[in-house]
């Protein structure tokens, strides 16, 4: 019923949220969620309770990761993905 805003309620949020990985984040320096400085720290990934190393992307919100399909590569020489489905929970190593 007091009109004062609760600020220790919303300092701990806030600190938890700074510890979390973004809810999209790509390792190709092409993709628009290009992130080098979260790259750098460290993220990694639990896909369907499984902790993935060749993740190459990833979306939270959508439930996918693309995978690095083996050594094939397409036209520019980029490597070709795979696009999972499944639960994505994300961490930072660090």
């Amino acid at each position: 019923m007091s009109e004062e805003p609760e600020t220790p309620a919303e300092a701990p949020a806030a600190a938890a949220a700074g510890d979390t990985p973004p809810d999209r984040v790509s390792a190709s320096p092409r993709s628009p969620f290009y992130a080098p400085d979260l790259l750098e720290r460290g993220i990694g990934i639990m896909f369907n309770g499984t902790e993935r190393t060749n993740v190459d992307e990833y979306c939270v919100s959508e439930g996918w990761v693309k995978v690095v399909a083996g050594t094939a590569r397409d036209r520019k020489g980029y490597p070709l993905t795979i696009k999972l489905q499944g639960e994505v929970k994300p961490f930072f190593k660090s």
